[in-house]
């Protein structure tokens, strides 16, 4: 496994104030979440070295970029990395293929192939047109490429699907997962979409007002309902699945987790996908149902029971290996008698399964 990223840093007082002590792993991608205004931009900045820190150190790949104890402070052009902004930023004036070869012959090293980039993302077709020939998502495909060409230590993606329709985000989602999978470089990739985040992210990190309220791998943080941006409607978990097969007459799709079987109302084309699950969207019984409109009724044993608001609360649930959220209210947990220990079923509609390929 490459070297982890150390980021230790704080901005001058007289600007925003950010705050952040982190250490990340060295590969795989780690999703930066916050509201507008929580220092997710400011954080890539000072990590490219285009915002001046009062305070800090940066280590990517066993390299120091920044200690500001001993006087070092690499330039944005020593540092190794590659930035991939909210506009895709090409020449204009090159084909596709010379916009990926200009990168590539100014990369240090040949860690990156540019023949598996240009298969990774689907180019091929792409190379002979001109940059202003592109449609947003094809851009944004040419953009990703040509940073990857780049054989950067780090690579800083800043809401790369935020100027795309819905249409084109769907478009795109599925190369991003890609990257997931095949990447061997640490990815720090913000968004303020939790689907988005939840969908490619193996580690995540809230922000809020400059400081980091979690840090972790997804799952983990994800529970951290006390969290402001991950409880209340936002409130779920994320389960890894295997596609099994699918309906075509009745437009469903059969995923596999250790809990059993989800039915997902869309064609999930990807072998392995990965879908969150809302509380708001799981609902508990004590008995299997007979006859329900509901098609994923899965078994699932209480873990955890914790207070949500004045009317409801929180329920933590196993079903398998993996976990639920269910949010019910006080009256429902009385009358069913819930415990921790209960053996339950959890419902939870099809509709409301929520794969980022085909939901955002």
């Amino acid at each position: 496994m490459n070297s982890p990223v150390r980021i230790r840093l704080t901005l001058p007082r007289d600007a925003f104030r950010l705050h952040v002590d982190l250490a990340l792993e060295g590969q795989g991608i780690t999703g930066l979440f916050g509201e507008s205004g929580s220092g997710k931009t400011s954080l890539l900045r000072c990590l490219a070295g285009l915002e001046k820190v009062a305070d800090g150190h940066i280590e990517v790949g066993g390299e120091t970029w920044l200690d500001t104890e001993a006087g070092v402070n690499r330039p944005p052009h020593e540092r190794s990395l590659a930035y991939v902004f909210q506009e895709p930023r090409l020449f204009p004036h090159l084909s596709v293929e010379r916009n990926l070869q200009y990168a590539a012959k100014r990369a240090e090293s040949s860690a990156v192939s540019y023949d598996h980039v240009v298969e990774l993302l689907s180019l091929t077709r792409l190379l002979p047109r001109n940059a202003t020939q592109l449609s947003g998502g094809e851009a944004k495909r040419v953009a990703i490429a040509r940073a990857l060409l780049r054989s950067p230590s780090l690579l800083l993606m800043d809401e790369p699907l935020s100027s795309l329709d819905a249409g084109k985000q769907r478009e795109l989602l599925p190369y991003l997962d890609r990257l997931q999978a095949d990447l061997t470089i640490p990815v720090i990739y913000v968004s303020h979409s939790i689907d988005e985040i939840t969908q490619l992210s193996d580690q995540l990190v809230v922000l809020a007002s400059g400081a980091v309220q979690a840090a972790g791998p997804l799952q983990e943080v994800l529970l951290r309902t006390d969290i402001e941006l991950l409880g209340g409607a936002e409130a779920g978990v994320i389960l890894e699945t295997d596609r099994k097969d699918f309906d075509n007459q009745h437009r469903l799709t059969r995923l596999q987790f250790s809990g059993g079987d989800l039915w997902v109302s869309a064609d999930v084309p990807s072998p392995h996908p990965r879908v969150r699950i809302r509380a708001n969207d799981v609902s508990l019984c004590k008995t299997r149902p007979a006859d329900s409109s509901i098609l994923n009724i899965v078994p699932v044993v209480v873990e955890e029971i914790t207070a949500d608001g004045e009317a409801s609360v929180l329920v933590e649930l196993h079903a398998g290996s993996d976990q639920l959220l269910a949010r019910i209210t006080r009256r429902s947990l009385r009358d069913l008698d819930i415990a921790v220990g209960s053996q339950l079923f959890a419902q939870i509609k099809s509709v409301a399964v929520r794969n980022s390929a085909v939901s955002i």
